[in-house]
C-alpha cells in the first residue's frame, strides 16, 4: 500500500541524514527524485564496504529513488532546480547551513507550498549553526555518547550513524505533517523543517535531563546494565558468546530464580549464564516467560525468520537481501533497486521539467547535467 502516493520528493544533499529522510517517504510510496554532482555522484556510491567496487551503503540507502545529475554551484544548474522544484512536494538537504541561500535555492527562493525539510549537526540557526559534523558530533553534543559504555572506560559510539537516522525519521515525520496540514487545511502553504542530529539526540534521553535539572541526578555510564531494572544485562555465555537478559517484574524475577535453583541476583544470574550455552539459555528463559535474546551477528539476523527482511533487485548485485521497508504497512511493495548515476535524467529533466533534447544535450556537454 502506497501511502504516499503522488507525493514526490527532491533529494539533495551528502551522506545519510537527507537521504534517509527522503528514503522512508519514497518506502511509503512517495516519488524520490535524487540531484547528484555530474560525474562522481553521491558520496555515499563510494562509501566502503566496496564489493567488486560497489558500495553496499549505497545499495541500502540509494533504493527506491530516481537519479538526475546537476551542478548547483552553476547557475544554469540552479535554474534548472528551481524549476524541478515547482513539481515536487518535498525538498530534503543537509548541506551546511547557508549552503542553499548561497546558491538561491533557499525556501524563500522556492514555491511557498513545499516542504523544505533541513537536516544539519546543529540546526539552521545559532552560534554552532556553522560548524562542520557528523554523527559522532551529533552523539557527543546531544549527550547520549556520554552515556553509553563502561562506567570505567571512555565513551563508545554505536557502530551505526544513530543521529543520521534519528534526524532524518524526525524529519519524515515532520514533513507528513506538515503535507497534511498543506493539503488538509487547503493553505497551499508548506513548512520549513529543522531537523538537527543534535536535537534528535536530545529527544531521546527520555527523563534524564529533568532529573538532572530538577534534582541534580546524573545519569552515568552503566555498561551493559539498565539503571532502572534490578536484573537486566547482557552476559557471556558458556560458548563464548553474549546474551541480553531482562527481568524487571516480580514474576519475571520469581520465574527466574525457580529455574537457576537460587535467588536471582546479578552475580547468581551470571554464575548460571556463564555455565550453558548461549542459544540453549534464550529457549529456557523465554519458556518460563523472561525475556532474553542472544546477542546475533548480521549473519543470524539474515537467516531469522523474526527478521523483516525482503529481496531487492540491484542492478550491480541481482537479487540483495536487505532490511525492510519500516514499520511494515500491509501490501508495500518492495523496495526499488538503487540508480544508475544519472539513469532518469531524460525522464526527469525532460518529461517533466519539459527540456528539449537538444537543451539537455547541452547541459550535458557544458557538464551541468
Amino acid at each position: 500500500m502506497n501511502l504516499l502516493e503522488g507525493v514526490r520528493v527532491l533529494e539533495t544533499g551528502s551522506r545519510i541524514a537527507a537521504a534517509f529522510c527522503a528514503g522512508t517517504l519514497g518506502e511509503q510510496g512517495a516519488e524520490v527524485i535524487k540531484v547528484e554532482p555530474p560525474g562522481s555522484g553521491e558520496y555515499l556510491r563510494v562509501l566502503g564496504p566496496l564489493t567488486d567496487g560497489y558500495s553496499m551503503m549505497w545499495a541500502v540507502e540509494g533504493r527506491n529513488r530516481k537519479s538526475v545529475t546537476l551542478d548547483l554551484r552553476d547557475r544554469r544548474g540552479q535554474a534548472l532546480f528551481r524549476r524541478l522544484a515547482e513539481n515536487v512536494d518535498v525538498v530534503c538537504e543537509n548541506f551546511r547551513p547557508g549552503t542553499m541561500e548561497r546558491w538561491g535555492l533557499g525556501p524563500a527562493d522556492l514555491p511557498a507550498r513545499l516542504v523544505y525539510v533541513r537536516l544539519s549537526v546543529f540546526g539552521q540557526t545559532g552560534p554552532a549553526a556553522a560548524r562542520p559534523g557528523v554523527d559522532l558530533l551529533g552523539l557527543a553534543y546531544g549527550g547520549l555518547l556520554g552515556l553509553t559504555g563502561d562506567p570505567d572506560r571512555p565513551p563508545v559510539k554505536s557502530n551505526v550513524t544513530v543521529s543520521d537516522h534519528l534526524a532524518g525519521v524526525f524529519g519524515a515525520k515532520a514533513a507528513v505533517a506538515a503535507l497534511y496540514r498543506r493539503d488538509v487545511t487547503g493553505s497551499g502553504i508548506g513548512a520549513v523543517i529543522d531537523a538537527s542530529l543534535q536535537g534528535s539526540i536530545l529527544r531521546t534521553l527520555d527523563w534524564m535531563l529533568a532529573a538532572t535539572d530538577q534534582a541534580g541526578i546524573e545519569h552515568h555510564r552503566s555498561g551493559n546494565r539498565d539503571v532502572t531494572v534490578a536484573l537486566s544485562n547482557v552476559l557471556p555465555t558458556r560458548d563464548r558468546r553474549e546474551l541480553a537478559l531482562v527481568a524487571s517484574s516480580a514474576r519475571q524475577i520469581e520465574a527466574l530464580g525457580d529455574l537457576i535453583g537460587s535467588p536471582p541476583t546479578p552475580e547468581t544470574v551470571a554464575a548460571w549464564v556463564a555455565a550453558r550455552d548461549a542459544f540453549a539459555l534464550e529457549e529456557s528463559l523465554l519458556g518460563v516467560g523472561v525475556p532474553a535474546a542472544v546477542v546475533r551477528t548480521a549473519a543470524e539476523v539474515l537467516a531469522d525468520p523474526l527478521a523483516a527482511l525482503v529481496p531487492v533487485d540491484d542492478p550491480h548485485l541481482g537479487c540483495v537481501r536487505q532490511q525492510a521497508p519500516f514499520p511494515k504497512v500491509a501490501d508495500t511493495p518492495s523496495p526499488r533497486g538503487a540508480p544508475e548515476l544519472g539513469q532518469h535524467n531524460d525522464e526527469i529533466w525532460c518529461g517533466l521539467v519539459g527540456l528539449s533534447a537538444p537543451e539537455l544535450d547541452d547541459l550535458r556537454r557544458d557538464g551541468v547535467v
